[in-house]
């Protein structure tokens, strides 16, 4: 399967997910609006995300599969099977201790990471039973993610992918029955749903079981020993919890800063989910199917391909990446108010939402180029060298936070994550590329600039049919708003495709045909 076909794999499952996900927070802002159980929510559904993220998808991901890949060329299948069992066994022990540390110090982490909620007992007291409720949901999502790494190094990228479905399922089906049952009371709402997080975990870790099943890899369970195995993944892992979760480590930085502001959280995670859906497609379905086909090539002492694969990946994430940004920046207000303006989610709402898009999106490039070029680093067992640019991006990140918040509010929150993940990625590249394992050639800088060129025509020709298609934008019924919206999309989308086609800026229909070969 060309690696064209395995991004549209995963790229596509992740879309389907963002979009339901999308069901399930409009079905979120009427059922808790932006107020103080939405504010709850977002730092009791954060927190174990966040430690998912670190742990598990970001250190655990970057060393585990590397590894795992050495173990099945050297040591076939079952000594896969051993090096898999030694792992899974050290990840739950160490899951199981951090999942009963939290429950017990939860008041102290919430504080740590919204300060501001102490100043409301009911918001804190609520943040700390939810967060409790949820936080079990990382361990379903960090075996999900050990599993995950088996079937991807198999190039079985489906069931991972398809896995977080499962959650805006169950989410949906929770908020929807919430809404239809009235329920409003805060406790009640918090509790049903945090269990519901939970439940979806469960949900999601079983999609991949049973396929792990069906590739008739079974894992021996034996005891958690610190074997030399465990060592390696922890050497390299340690790096890897800040190299590959330098993202969710500024949005934690800038939930604390929020909590000063009421609202601000609630509003900063509603723009957070817009600008994830282009990052979730094109970026993390690029970091996953990336990954293990570099770390292939380079222990087969293919460099051609390696360097292939690398160049293939950007053009494709910035192809389709820069118009994304693009009409982010520019139909902000339009996207926020057809999405979520309803019920409890008032104009304010979607005034303060659609400024700090704006922000993100000129941060998006950066954020999927990410993850275009940290699997150069970790397929080389290199997890040292993104650390200390992760470091330089939170420094960053930190300061301009502080130093911006004041003046800007929640909006300088996110202008600095967004500067942040420029310094991060930025030296990304030039390092890989002053090492000799990047190497783009002129071809590739001619067609990006034609890309970057087609996507400010695109901008251009959204903004005025936004102005064009005002009347229809604003409308009361529901259904003419979304189709205008709609209608906007395609417009962007054709022009788009059509200059970028026609300068030569990607060959379009060339990856179209691409999706349909069996082979590369």
């Amino acid at each position: 399967m060309s690696l064209v076909r395995n991004f549209a794999t995963v790229g596509g499952a992740t879309l389907l997910s963002r979009l339901l996900g999308f069901v399930r927070d409009v079905l979120l802002a009427a059922v808790v609006g932006a107020g103080p159980v939405a504010d709850a929510f977002v730092v009791a559904f954060r927190l174990p995300n966040l430690f998912r993220r670190l742990f598990a998808e970001g250190a655990f991901n970057s060393a585990f599969i590397p590894l795992f890949g050495r173990t099945v060329e050297e040591a076939g299948e079952e000594g896969a099977k051993r090096f898999a069992a030694e792992i899974g066994s050290a990840l739950l022990f160490c899951l199981l201790v951090l999942t009963a540390l939290a429950q017990i110090f939860m008041p102290l982490v919430v504080w740590a990471l919204a300060p501001g909620f102490v100043e409301d007992p009911a918001k804190y007291d609520l943040t700390v039973l939810m967060s409790r409720i949820a936080f079990p949901y990382l361990i379903f999502m960090s075996l999900l993610a050990f599993v995950g790494g088996i079937l991807n190094t198999y190039q079985r990228f489906a069931a991972a992918a398809f896995a977080p479905v499962m959650l805006n399922v169950v989410m949906s089906a929770v908020l929807g029955t919430v809404l239809f049952l009235g329920i409003k009371e805060d406790t009640n709402l918090g509790i049903i749903l945090s269990v519901g997080v939970t439940v979806g975990g469960i949900v999601q870790l079983l999609v991949v079981i049973i396929d792990l099943k069906r590739l008739g890899f079974r894992i021996p369970i034996v005891r958690p020993r610190y074997t030399r195995s465990a060592k390696r993944l922890l050497i390299l892992g340690v790096p890897g919890v800040v190299a590959g979760g330098v993202t969710q480590i500024n949005i934690a930085v800038g939930q604390i800063i929020a909590s000063m502001q009421e609202g601000a959280n609630a509003l900063l995670y509603f723009a957070d989910r817009l600008y994830q859906l282009p990052l979730g497609v094109i970026g993390i379905a690029i970091g996953v199917v990336l990954l293990p086909s570099l770390t292939r090539q380079l222990r087969s002492g293919h460099m051609v391909a390696y360097q292939h694969s690398l160049n293939r990946a950007l053009e494709f994430s910035l192809v389709l990446t820069l118009p994304a940004a693009v009409a982010l920046a520019v139909i902000p207000q339009e996207i926020v108010a057809v999405l979520f303006q309803r019920v409890r989610f008032d104009a304010a709402a979607v005034e303060g939402t659609a400024a700090a898009l704006t922000a993100f999106a000129f941060g998006l490039p950066a954020f999927v180029l990410n993850k275009v070029f940290s699997p150069g680093y970790f397929s080389r067992e290199d997890t040292r060298t993104p650390m200390f640019f992760a470091i330089a991006g939170m420094v960053v990140n930190v300061a301009l936070s502080i130093a911006l918040f004041p003046v800007l509010k929640h909006v300088g929150i996110a202008l600095a994550t967004t500067l942040a993940g420029w310094v991060n990625t930025g030296l990304l590249i030039v390092v890989l590329w002053r090492r000799g394992h990047f190497q783009p050639d002129f071809k590739l800088l001619r067609r990006l600039t034609l890309v970057l060129l087609a996507s400010i025509v695109m901008g251009i020709a959204l903004h005025f049919s936004a102005d064009f298609l005002s009347p229809w934008l604003t409308a009361s019924w529901l259904a003419v708003r979304a189709a205008s919206l709609l209608a906007l999309v395609v417009v962007g989308m054709v022009i788009f495709a059509v200059f970028t086609q026609l300068s030569g800026g990607s060959d379009l229909l060339g990856m179209l045909k691409a999706l349909t070969r069996r082979n590369t």
